[in-house]
């Protein structure tokens, strides 16, 4: 389990907040309306009122100790980027930043932002998945109950067919396909006598609680 503070409790700070608190994560969710704490304070760990723009606020929140914090609103660019300068600051080891546009990227770059999202409103389920999986770089709904996404190769699996692995079998996950460690190569549909390499991307196809698995 990691720890995650979500700043902005707009549309897609709260789904991005309850969706890792219901994927057994700590979530602390902040907000400066205590109406919209109140809100979300059953779908989190904890919610707390208050004014991510003062450093005080941030200190005494105890951010600096939080394996992920983000940004999750991008309205009010000036306080994103100022919040997300403090955070860095701060020490916070990852700090994840919404953008609004090109230049606002650029900003959060330059200042040191760990990632940087785009996110559609209903986006925030989705990257609730990417970010609290280190192995999983991408991740589409089928249905509630089953997804595709695209994920690291374990380092175990590396000198291994996917024949010896077994995916199938032991992780109830398909293969769909294998994109090569330098990403110069896509096999679709590999076969089962492809030999998985370390770097390897794979692209699978399963039930949301088997591709956690996979972590």
């Amino acid at each position: 389990m990691e720890s995650f503070a979500v700043i902005g409790m707009g549309r897609f700070g709260m789904t991005l907040a309850r969706e890792l608190y219901r994927l057994g994560h700590e979530v602390l969710a902040v907000d400066k309306d205590e109406e919209i704490c109140r809100r979300v304070a059953d779908s989190v760990s904890h919610a707390v009122a208050a004014d991510a723009r003062d450093e005080q606020t941030l200190i005494s929140l105890g951010l600096r100790n939080f394996d992920h914090v983000a940004v999750a609103f991008a309205g009010n660019i000036q306080d994103n980027i100022l919040i997300t300068l403090m955070l860095k600051e701060l020490g916070v080891r990852h700090v994840v930043a919404k953008a609004a546009d090109d230049l606002h990227v650029k900003v959060l770059r330059r200042i040191g932002a760990d990632r940087i999202v785009f996110p559609e409103s209903d986006m925030g389920a989705r990257f609730a998945q990417t970010i609290s999986a280190k192995n999983i770089v991408d991740y589409i709904d089928l249905s509630e109950d089953y997804s595709i996404a695209e994920a690291a190769a374990p380092d175990r699996w590396a000198g291994k067919t996917i024949r010896q692995l077994d995916v199938r079998a032991k992780y109830g996950v398909n293969i769909l396909a294998v994109k090569t460690g330098g990403g110069g190569q896509i096999h679709v549909s590999p076969g089962p006598d492809y030999m998985v390499r370390r770097g390897d991307t794979l692209v699978v196809i399963g039930a949301n609680d088997d591709i956690k698995e996979l972590k």
